[in-house]
């Protein structure tokens, strides 16, 4: 979810109605991921990178004896989230420096952490906050060798009149970076303390709706470095080259639908007792 990491010069505010769009294809991996955490009980449970908070609620309904807390750094995400009156905390924080204050029994995380650098040192120490038995759960994306995020990083480099270089160096960085390891590499780190591991990866093969689907979609996420790095002719000059370039790499369909294969990663770690 939105802003969930150390804030980047090339971070973008969250737009909730933008991300909202494609609501039901971001809610089914939140629930896949709930569906396979295994606690049955919790007393504390939080949410890292909560967003609007839909996910949020749902969890709570699954621990409805729990105090619920959800963290996210967008504001506008947060504001979205108060808005609907209910028991969970929403606080505004940042995922790189937080510390429960109490041990929780479900760390939850559904499509936040790839955001955050340092997965050798985040995921141990997700799982080595939680209560003893407790649970950690994430989702992360795996779209950076899709060809909406590499045309993307192509387009950057390229894009510009004459084949020119469009933004900066910081922008091109904040675009390609990807701190998501292999699913091999999760179970080295998280194997030593868990006593129990669940790993898995699932290709979403999602039926997009409208015009230049594809582009609408990664504006709601992915997009948002670019879209905050960029600025006048160079922010229009990109969205003219890559909404063609989408169009070439996933073309519409005759009855106006647009197939986009979406790749994700699962990890359910239960901490040993």
């Amino acid at each position: 979810m939105p802003n969930a990491g150390r804030r980047q010069a090339t971070d973008a505010d969250w737009d909730p109605a933008q991300y909202d769009r494609f609501r039901d294809y971001r809610l089914r991996p939140a629930l896949e991921l709930l569906d396979r955490v295994p606690i049955t009980d919790a007393s504390l449970v939080h949410d890292l990178g909560c967003g609007a908070g839909a996910i949020t609620r749902i969890v709570a309904n699954r621990f409805p004896g729990a105090r619920v807390v959800g963290l996210d750094g967008s504001p506008e995400m947060l504001g979205r989230a108060r808005a609907e009156p209910g028991r969970i905390a929403w606080v505004h924080g940042d995922i790189a420096g937080w510390e429960p204050e109490q041990a929780p029994d479900l760390i939850f995380s559904n499509a936040a952490l790839h955001w955050l650098e340092d997965h050798e040192a985040l995921f141990p120490r997700l799982l080595g906050y939680l209560a003893p038995g407790g649970c950690l759960a994430a989702q992360m994306p795996l779209s950076h060798l899709q060809p909406s995020h590499v045309l993307m990083c192509e387009t950057l480099a390229n894009g510009g009149v004459g084949g020119s270089r469009l933004g900066n160096e910081a922008v091109a960085a904040a675009a390609a970076r990807d701190w998501v390891l292999d699913t091999g590499a999760y179970y080295e780190l998280l194997a030593p303390e868990a006593a129990e591991l669940d790993i898995w990866e699932t290709v979403y093969l999602h039926r997009l709706e409208g015009d230049d689907a594809v582009l609408e979609w990664v504006m709601a996420t992915g997009l948002r470095p670019v879209l905050n790095g960029l600025t006048g002719a160079d922010l229009e000059r990109f969205l003219e080259v890559y909404r063609e370039r989408l169009r070439e790499a996933y073309p519409q369909r005759a009855d106006g639908s647009t197939v986009y294969p979406f790749p994700r990663l699962f990890l359910v770690a239960t901490r040993q007792d």
